[in-house]
């Protein structure tokens, strides 16, 4: 057993709830994904679905795997339960020296691998984008050694995230991309309606770079105000500092396996027809609105909470049982209804945030047949992440590590038999096997959730949600989507826009009004938190 955690010092706030962490996480991410929308928007107007939308997405998604390999997500699984403990126990010498020594590192790692993949885009293409050629091909090549050296800026401002949610400042490290959002925004209303669309493709790749430096510089001076004697050093002999690392490996490769499974599916969807990479694209980024907002926010917030309570064994084991199950009520509540309304009003969606411009009505279909296939996974997946983060909480890295590798084997065996073998089989446009691809991934993150689950259930006793509360927010949901459906023949003669805003408001207040007849605790909640940001 470890020792008692020692007494923190004024640097450090004592044990307290994660609810206000949660809002504060979530609100930085929500202004984040708005923005983003609006860019996703705004690159609909201006490159619709063709040639340079579709070279500047495949683009993206290869230095994307730099950060996403490197940053929030390994890192955090690694970094944060050492650092918040040491901080926990009032160790602030040693948690000075091992974030200062795991910059370093850092650093020294992305700059090698940015170095390399500005060299070597022409192979990465193959990675990502295998069925594109021509212009296409030549255009992804040269958009992704623009955006390389951005990425590697983003693996260091997930860095400056590590240190701050250990010190639980949250809000400035997730509101911090909305430099990067408002930057490349900023472009596209500059240059977008140059007629040349593949030097527009470039000025947004550039504008990225900028925002991502953005990002890092916004966080700097917070970092250093808690953090003010971190000293960045290249640096081994810490023993927590190698355990930092050894956790960093198996998180990297886990890390790795879920952008893996991405990629197979951006693979799959270069040999669909043109635009659909796009489209598959703009898709994601609605799915990933409620995972982010909901499913990180919360799971974020708890992570160096968890990190803190010790060795878990008897009444700390109770308490993790019930932080846990506290944080999947939460998600639940709101990614049930997202699913839903994705399932029913993702063509509203679709209208609203990209159908104008060079984004068509057809295009619009499309991504509604795909957000309906996302729509199968976004539960599982999302209260997955809360069961990865417990794991990483108890530096268990290997375990999701496991699950993750049959996750991306499931996603490859059903994304091909979603993407091709299904619409041939059902006689359908090849177009609908971008809907079956996300279709099948869902199924798999099923299939992890069910693993991670089962596997904690085992070590500190039954968690999850209970069947009651899960045929309740389900029937809710349905309810008020009927409620929406019903109304959209005439409230969408308002017009595109407004008619849009007006089903989906129509939507969320039938939701949250049956859940509070219904007396769902968090519900009341939610309206209790409002009531007293009014008053």
């Amino acid at each position: 057993m470890s020792a008692e955690p020692r007494p923190v010092t004024s640097r450090h706030a004592p044990r307290r709830s994660t609810g206000k962490a949660s809002v504060l996480v979530a609100s930085g991410i929500l202004g984040s994904r708005v923005l983003g929308l609006l860019r996703q928007s705004l690159m609909a107007r201006y490159l619709g679905a063709g040639v340079a939308s579709d070279a500047f997405v495949a683009a993206f998604k290869i230095p994307n795997l730099l950060q996403n390999l490197f940053g929030e997500g390994a890192l955090s699984a690694a970094f944060i339960p050492v650092y918040a403990r040491l901080l926990a126990e009032g160790d602030e010498r040693e948690a000075d020296r091992v974030a200062g020594a795991v910059a370093a590192i850092l650093a020294l790692a992305v700059s090698v691998f940015v170095l390399v993949g500005v060299l070597a885009a022409p192979w990465l293409i193959y990675v990502v984008a295998f069925g594109f050629s021509g212009e296409r091909r030549d255009l992804t090549i040269a958009l992704t050694r623009v955006l390389f050296p951005g990425a590697g800026l983003l693996v260091l401002s997930a860095w400056c995230l590590g240190v701050l949610n250990s010190h639980r400042k949250f809000l400035v490290s997730y509101a911090a991309p909305i430099a990067w959002n408002v930057a490349m925004i900023v472009a596209l209303i500059v240059w977008g309606r140059h007629p040349d669309k593949a030097r527009v493709a470039v000025y947004l790749a550039w504008a990225s770079v900028v925002g991502s430096a953005l990002q890092l510089l916004i966080q700097l001076p917070v970092v250093r105000r808690v953090a003010p004697e971190v000293r960045i050093r290249l640096s081994r002999s810490s023993a927590h500092v190698r355990e930092v690392l050894r956790n960093f490996g198996p998180a990297f490769v886990s890390r790795g396996v879920v952008q893996l499974s991405s990629y197979i599916d951006q693979f799959l969807t270069s040999f669909l027809p043109e635009g659909m990479v796009t489209v598959f694209a703009y898709s994601t980024t609605l799915y990933n609105l409620p995972v982010s907002v909901f499913g990180m926010a919360i799971s974020a917030a708890e992570l160096p909470e968890m990190a803190r309570s010790g060795v878990i064994e008897g009444d700390a084991s109770a308490a993790l049982r019930g932080r846990l199950d506290a944080g999947l009520r939460r998600i639940a509540f709101f990614v049930v209804p997202s699913a839903v309304a994705f399932l029913a009003l993702g063509d509203v969606l679709a209208r609203l945030l990209f159908e104008h411009g060079r984004f068509t009505a057809l295009d619009s279909v499309y991504t509604w047949g795909v957000l309906c296939g996302s729509a199968v996974g976004l539960v599982g997946g999302t209260l997955g992440r809360l069961y990865s983060s417990t794991y990483y909480a108890l530096r268990d890295t290997r375990t999701p590590l496991r699950f993750a590798i049959m996750r991306v084997a499931a996603t490859t065996v059903l994304g091909v038999v979603g993407a091709f073998v299904v619409p041939r089989w059902l006689g359908v446009d090849p177009r609908w096997g971008t809907a079956g691809l996300t279709a099948s991934a869902g199924l798999a993150a099923w299939l992890e959730f069910t693993l991670l689950r089962s596997r904690m259930n085992a070590r500190i006793g039954v968690t999850g949600l209970t069947a009651r509360y899960t045929i309740t927010l389900w029937a809710l949901a349905v309810a008020a989507a009927g409620i929406a459906v019903m109304a959209q023949g005439s409230v969408m003669r308002l017009g595109r826009m407004t008619g849009g805003v007006a089903v989906i408001a129509l939507y969320g207040v039938a939701y949250l009004g049956g859940a509070l007849l219904a007396r769902v605790p968090e519900a009341q909640s939610l309206l209790g938190a409002v009531a007293r940001r009014l008053r």
